[in-house]
């Protein structure tokens, strides 16, 4: 199953105040496929993403969701399809897990209508595929970070949207619960079909699980497409200014990044 829900962008400009982030910028994100996007920090990643879920107005161009243009529908309207998980959410003073949860079920309810099964059985759900259903009860301020993490996605989940932004879900993670999350996220990609799209920092993750990398670079497009083609030594050292190695991850058959600092650029450049 794949959703047929399409998201693009077209000729966009972003910024803050007096400076742009974002400079016309065309791409598409493929529809029922995982994309992430990485680039160097303040590179715009967070911003695109941002402006894709509708929180930040353009200055120029467009983002379309459906052929529409995502600024001008119902704030309710695109929650339905398109669900976000912001880089550092906050949760209200004393609010449990559970009750945090179940605020992704909002943009599903009607005026005055009540709460229902489907609500229940979402939020249960989201809640077991997190491993968070024993933090249930308990106030989300008393979390430790990875435990929070994980319940912010657990409401992301339960908010059921064929379309799924995640900025950095595995911040604050360590390594084993990063590749939890990212299974989790293939799992429900595979089995619904949702589009997701996540800012990643680590290149080597971003190529292991997403179908479609998307590099940025000082606010601009550098390169688009499937891992195998995007993650080079040219685009390495284009978007990160990092001398690096590729070779084919034995685990994935993915491109697996190696750096190479400047204290091994010598012996990197002999063994070529």
């Amino acid at each position: 199953m794949t959703t047929d829900h399409s998201l693009l962008v077209e000729e966009l400009t972003l910024g803050y105040k007096d400076r742009d982030v974002i400079e016309s910028l065309d791409l598409a994100i493929p529809p029922g496929r995982i994309t992430a996007i990485v680039g160097a920090n303040a590179c715009g990643k967070s911003t695109l993403l941002r402006s894709m879920s509708r929180l930040l107005t353009p200055r120029s161009g467009r983002v379309l969701l459906d052929g529409q243009e995502v600024h001008r529908l119902q704030p309710k309207a695109v929650a339905r399809t398109l669900g976000l998980l912001p880089q550092s959410p906050v949760a209200p003073e004393g609010i449990t897990v559970s009750d945090l949860v179940g605020r992704g079920r909002h943009p599903h309810q009607r005026m005055l209508s009540r709460w229902s099964r489907q609500d229940d059985e979402a939020v249960a759900e989201a809640l077991e595929t997190t491993r968070t259903v024993d933090l249930a009860d308990r106030p989300v301020d008393e979390l430790s970070g990875g435990q929070r993490q994980r319940v912010w996605i657990a409401m992301a989940l339960a908010q059921r949207t064929d379309l799924l932004l995640l900025d950095e879900p595995t911040t604050f993670l360590d390594v084993s619960h990063q590749v939890e999350v990212l299974d989790l996220l293939t799992d429900l990609n595979t089995a619904r079909g949702t589009t997701i799209v996540l800012v990643l920092h680590d290149l080597n993750l971003a190529a292991r699980y997403a179908d479609h990398l998307i590099a940025l670079a000082s606010g601009r497009l550098h390169a688009a497409g499937p891992p195998e083609r995007v993650l080079t030594p040219e685009t390495v050292h284009a978007v990160f200014g990092m001398h690096s190695r590729i070779i084919t991850d034995p685990t994935s058959g993915k491109p697996l990044m190696l750096p190479i600092g400047r204290h091994h650029r010598a012996d990197a450049q002999a063994d070529a």
